[in-house]
């Protein structure tokens, strides 16, 4: 099958071999796959050396699965795939299985190929009326959801979203979603009078913010999130990205800050909120490819400031 991988730089091969499906599984015709911040991380380094198919974000329809009920369902997909016996597992935090594979990411390929294999355990059924380039959408929203699963959000928590990226604009929906008063700090005019209209606030107040979500995609974020939390405010980071924050933890301590770390979130109320248009997402796709112009959409995704690139096999 035709497929982008990293092996060991990212390249269209036309050969690669098609997945085979374990039991358990679902064999999946991948209908649209996005390239994420952490696809061009792993390009640029980080997790230190991963080879394969590159993509976590993708729909899809099942093409082979033990249960027939499954067949030509359209899907979207958790991409964790735990072990079940370790300790992590029987804790209930599968996510961090001490055993697991990550789709496109750790020891498992992605979705940035014409199929791919997963657990019908992983799999969410995309509701009927739902385009594919909204379903898309649905693990990085999931991913912005996790922010509210860590941390109560209230209505009217003053709430800051650091970054006018693709994640940046998702958490700050999110949160407005939950009640929470959201301000998006960030660089691009247009994305910022975007945010306005979808009611969300882009001057900073001077007396700081209870919650900061950090979602830069750079050490920067980091040091912008320790300038506007309050004492005893919590700051959320999102970000992965290959290089090192350097930052003076000192304030953190004095001002009794908690630093929470977040990655991937639940599926069915990332499906819900995309249903509703709570999170609206349109606005966010830059560009679709063709597949066998793969290496054309990692370099467009790859831009400065680019929004979310598409891609159809």
């Amino acid at each position: 099958m035709l497929a982008l991988a990293l092996n060991p730089t990212p390249r269209l091969v036309p050969n690669w071999p098609m997945p085979v499906r374990q039991p358990g599984e679902a064999l999946i015709r991948v209908r649209l796959a996005g390239i994420c911040g952490t696809d061009l991380a792993l390009i640029r380094g980080y997790k230190g050396g991963y080879q394969g198919i590159l993509g976590h974000e993708f729909v899809g329809e099942v093409v082979e699965a033990d249960d027939p009920a499954w067949l030509g369902r359209r899907v979207v997909g958790e991409i964790n795939l735990r072990c079940g016996a370790c300790d992590f597992c029987r804790e209930n935090i599968p996510n961090h299985c001490r055993h697991r594979m990550v789709l496109g990411i750790t020891g498992r390929d992605g979705a940035l190929a014409e199929y791919l294999t997963l657990p019908i355990a992983n799999l969410h059924r995309v509701p009927d009326g739902m385009p594919d380039q909204v379903a898309v959408f649905c693990e990085p929203v999931a991913a912005a959801c996790q922010v509210t699963s860590e941390v109560h959000v209230c209505p009217e928590l003053p709430a800051v979203v650091i970054g006018d990226g693709k994640l940046g604009l998702l958490v700050a929906q999110v949160l407005a979603a939950g009640g929470a008063e959201v301000t998006l700090v960030g660089h691009h005019p247009e994305r910022l009078a975007l945010a306005k209209e979808w009611g969300l606030l882009t001057e900073t107040r001077d007396d700081g913010y209870r919650l900061v979500v950090e979602c830069a995609g750079n050490p920067s974020g980091l040091r912008s999130a320790l300038d506007l939390v309050r004492p005893r405010g919590i700051i959320v980071l999102k970000s992965t990205y290959a290089e090192s924050a350097l930052v003076d933890l000192t304030s953190m301590v004095v001002n009794e800050v908690r630093l929470v770390g977040t990655r991937c979130g639940p599926f069915g109320p990332a499906l819900r909120l995309l249903a509703t248009g709570s999170v609206r997402v349109g606005p966010l796709v830059e560009a679709t490819y063709p597949l066998c112009e793969g290496m054309a959409a990692l370099e467009h995704a790859g831009r400065r400031g680019a929004l979310k690139v598409l891609v159809r096999p």
